[in-house]
């Protein structure tokens, strides 16, 4: 019976690693233990609710105003106890979170082999996504063994001198999670209220956007949303203060969004189901929507999804006020510019990622 432990802490992670804990407790010769560290806490417990997870071991590390230092520190700290006392065959860890590289600095110190779950996104840039860039570069050189979720994925990997054969093309597990998710007869209040007018969806909160940029998206949003009478906003807004103080100065009165407390995963896929077009500067939801047919503008200067931007399903508007204000009115009023983005293909897989890593571990160990 080969052990294999599964560490992760944010509710993204979360929402692409609960299918593959579910797919590995079916085989039978794998004994899964699930560790959280609570990088996140309500919307990780919301995730794990959803997919019936229940933990074996809770690292409790979210406290008030936590920064970069405390998250690295506190799981450094904890986790080394749990890899002694349960002696993984692996550890899989997922993508690019603080979480993500502090397990595998762990696992490296402890010589506990490493697979890294949606290995080779890349940038390249080492500030933007920060600090997620540095995470998943540095993961990438301790993992052996390396699931990629697209053939551009595994390129980098390649270029970057990794050995081939500890790479596997299996798709993104976010697509597994979204077949158990959506449903036809879902109903919320929200949509409701947004009747028959477009529903936009809306998520930010990234880190390097704080402060200036994120008062130009904002602002940006706002003024297409005055213009537009059949068009309505719907924000599930992030919890840091920064985030809500700048949605609050530059969106608070405006009549035409709703901003709300944080959904959990099936609100949100339903939401991402039903929306017209996604404003995000997220990194799952540039793979999520297009699953669904609806373009998504990506909020960021950068993203470690090219593959939807080849496909023609992503677009990558920056933060600056016009440039936002620009591409999002012309999905509205373009109707040619919208379909080419909603019929354009998902690159990002078929739903089945899941079963194809449990097989490669069935395999391997």
């Amino acid at each position: 019976m080969k052990k294999i432990m599964l560490v992760f802490g944010t509710r993204p992670e979360a929402i692409k690693m609960c299918p593959l804990i579910n797919e590995l407790k079916k085989r039978e010769g794998i004994k899964t233990i699930v560790c959280v560290t609570g990088q996140h806490r309500e919307m990780l417990d919301q995730v794990l609710k959803i997919f019936h997870v229940i933990p074996d071991y809770d690292l409790s590390i979210m406290k008030q105003g936590q920064n970069l230092f405390d998250i690295t520190t506190s799981i450094l700290d904890k986790i080394k106890a749990i890899l002694e006392e349960v002696k993984p065959n692996l550890c899989l860890i997922h993508g690019d979170t603080s979480t993500a590289f502090v397990t595998a600095l762990a696992c490296f110190y402890t010589q506990v082999p490493v697979g890294h779950v949606e290995a080779g996104l890349r940038t390249y840039n080492i500030y933007s996504p920060y600090p997620e860039e540095f995470n998943r570069q540095a993961v990438s050189i301790i993992s052996r063994f390396n699931f990629a979720p697209t053939e551009l994925a595994k390129k980098h990997l390649l270029d970057e001198g990794k050995d081939a054969s500890t790479i596997y093309v299996t798709g993104n597990t976010v697509i597994d999670a979204m077949r158990h998710t959506v449903v036809d007869n879902y109903h919320h209040p929200e949509l409701d209220w947004a009747g028959s007018d477009r529903m936009i969806f809306i998520t930010a909160h990234r880190r390097e956007n704080l402060g200036q940029p994120m008062r130009n998206m904002f602002r940006a949003i706002r003024r297409v949303l005055d213009e537009h009478s059949d068009v309505k906003a719907i924000y599930p807004i992030h919890m840091n203060p920064v985030v809500r103080r700048a949605a609050d100065d530059e969106l608070g009165d405006c009549t035409k969004i709703h901003i709300i407390e944080p959904i959990d995963v099936f609100d949100c896929h339903n939401f991402e189901a039903r929306c017209f077009l996604c404003l995000t500067d997220s990194g799952g939801i540039q793979e999520e929507c297009p699953s669904y047919g609806k373009p998504v503008l990506v909020m960021r200067d950068t993203t470690e999804r090219p593959e939807g931007m080849e496909a023609g399903t992503l677009k990558l508007v920056g933060t600056n006020e016009d440039k936002i204000y620009e591409w999002f009115t012309k999905l509205l009023d373009d109707e040619k510019e919208y379909a080419k983005m909603a019929h354009a293909v998902n690159p990002y897989g078929d739903g089945h990622a899941s079963e194809r890593i449990a097989d490669i571990l069935e395999e391997k160990l």
